[in-house]
């Protein structure tokens, strides 16, 4: 907690990432293959790892009460900075990491517990799977996003480092954009880790295809061009639902529910 590493970098994320292409485009393709599962509004949500409100804003505005959590005060602070002044009775906020995350909210379950881009950055994710199965109510969601180790090879060779993409087709980590250490898995392994706490997969999705090659080559989307950018989206979400695009994606989106006891 003492340690906010994501504070240094809340501007990068939340002003440079996301306001690419390939960021609004994972915005808007994870939260229409949100909508296809979650129960309707007012529903509760806890985004785990929240971060500036990417993901929990839009579901906001949609109409649903969301909690996000995040262990980085930077991180709320930009949130609380680009919260749409219209959600702001709909939307909590709490400190506090993942792996803490049931203690923090005191218990209290959720109709859906998302958590996306987290556990890329963690070596061992077990203790924040353990929290975001747990903080789910029976019959809940569990919506995770993580990074695809069946594509580890994508990046590298798309920026033609051809010694690294042959070392990685059978590697779990590298050093991801922003500089940090990141980490892959595979929808078996997340699906088998889901289930051994009570939370069976109803389906998984590919996330980042073409926008995500395109920019790695150096021809990205520009993201003032709405209609093109929109075109792209409708691509990508379409893209996500089938094989074999979706297995070639760089990073998946898997949906549980938690099974009744």
């Amino acid at each position: 907690m003492d340690d906010d590493t994501w504070a240094g970098l809340a501007d990068q994320f939340a002003d440079g990432a996301y306001a690419t292409a390939k960021g609004r485009v994972r915005t808007y393709v994870m939260h229409r293959q949100l909508l296809e599962h979650l129960p309707p509004p007012p529903a509760s949500v806890l985004d785990v790892g929240g971060g500036a409100g990417h993901q929990s804003f839009p579901l906001a505005q949609a109409g649903y009460d969301v909690t996000l959590l995040d262990p980085s005060q930077g991180m709320l602070d930009k949130a609380q900075q680009r919260m749409p002044e219209e959600v702001r009775q709909r939307v909590a906020f709490v400190r506090a990491g993942g792996e803490n995350a049931a203690g923090a909210l005191g218990g209290r379950r959720f109709d859906a517990v998302l958590c996306h881009g987290v556990l890329g950055y963690l070596e061992h994710p077990e203790p924040v799977i353990d929290q975001l199965c747990r903080c789910a109510t029976p019959g809940g969601l569990v919506s995770i996003m993580a990074g695809n180790a069946d594509a580890a090879a994508v990046r590298p060779a798309l920026e033609r480092r051809w010694e690294d993409a042959l070392a990685s087709f059978d590697a779990r980590s590298e050093t991801g954009v922003l500089g940090l250490p990141t980490y892959a898995t595979t929808v078996a392994e997340l699906s088998a880790l889901v289930r051994n706490r009570g939370v069976e997969t109803l389906s998984w999705y590919g996330v980042w295809l073409f926008v995500d090659w395109l920019d790695l080559s150096g021809a990205a989307v520009d993201p003032a061009d709405a209609a093109r950018l929109q075109a792209a989206a409708e691509v990508e979400l379409e893209a996500g639902r089938r094989d074999p695009y979706r297995q070639l994606s760089r990073i998946f989106h898997l949906v549980g529910r938690k099974v009744p006891s």
